[in-house]
């Protein structure tokens, strides 16, 4: 038989409905940890083919660490804040619609549910049973005419989730810079910077129909090509690098 990701007994459905759909900032953690690990492993790679010295990997990727995870930070703030407030814009509106013209605004509620296929007493008991509570009402209108969830992630938790997942991520190919002599430090970085992409592709398998090793190796590929790319960049300008 096979395994259901969760049971359908009328007391398990009541408390998973009356728990109610919590934010998910697994989205925000892949984006900050794949964008953490990228861009620090490709400073080392870029270095490395300019054939530079170590703590020229160690002082740019520290400041990249900072730098570039607090603006990635800001922005999906910002981004996150931008979606909050068009929906408490459209929450304010659908409120004064129903204020000013509730018979238009139970009308739209009508032709909705009659093009889900309900008609006759059924339609007409469903547009009194949603238009019935202020809330529902507005909710059904966010969702059926606007395309809004209502459920929206916290700006704040956002950005520590991108912020934290970049960090922690993006060390990773610094850590073998720190910890060991310039010529062991390169694969090690490689290999240890190889198992996060992986791990990150891995899980976010977990939220998708994407089987783990293939969204594994997806990653894997973003870090790798961004990584050869820097790489390329470094080998082609080593000279002009050297000379400055």
């Amino acid at each position: 038989m096979q395994t259901l990701e969760h049971k359908h007994t009328a007391e398990a459905i009541r408390s998973r409905l009356s728990a109610g759909a919590r934010p998910n900032y697994l989205r925000d953690f892949v984006y900050g940890g794949i964008d953490g690990a990228v861009t620090t492993f490709a400073i080392v790679a870029g270095v490395v083919g300019a054939s530079l010295s170590a703590h020229i990997v160690i002082i740019l990727g520290l400041a990249n660490l900072l730098a570039d995870g607090l603006s990635m930070a800001a922005s999906n703030y910002s981004g996150t804040k931008t979606e909050v407030d068009e929906l408490e814009k459209l929450r304010a509106m659908e409120n004064r619609h129903i204020a000013v013209d509730p018979d238009g605004e139970r009308e739209e509620i009508r032709q909705i549910m009659a093009l889900k296929g309900l008609e006759g007493d059924t339609l007409e008991k469903a547009v009194e049973a949603i238009t019935s509570n202020r809330e529902r009402w507005v909710a059904t209108m966010l969702f059926e005419e606007h395309g809004q969830s209502g459920m929206i992630r916290d700006p704040l938790k956002s950005a520590l989730a991108t912020f934290a997942a970049f960090v922690v991520c993006g060390a990773v190919p610094l850590v073998p810079y720190l910890l060991l002599p310039g010529a062991t430090a390169m694969p090690v970085a490689l290999f240890v910077t190889s198992v996060v992409f992986f791990g990150i592709g891995s899980l976010k398998s977990r939220w998708s129909l994407t089987a783990w090793w293939k969204s594994g190796l997806e990653v894997l590929s973003i870090g790798f090509g961004a990584a050869f790319a820097a790489y390329a960049i470094g080998y082609l300008l080593r000279d002009w690098a050297g000379a400055v």
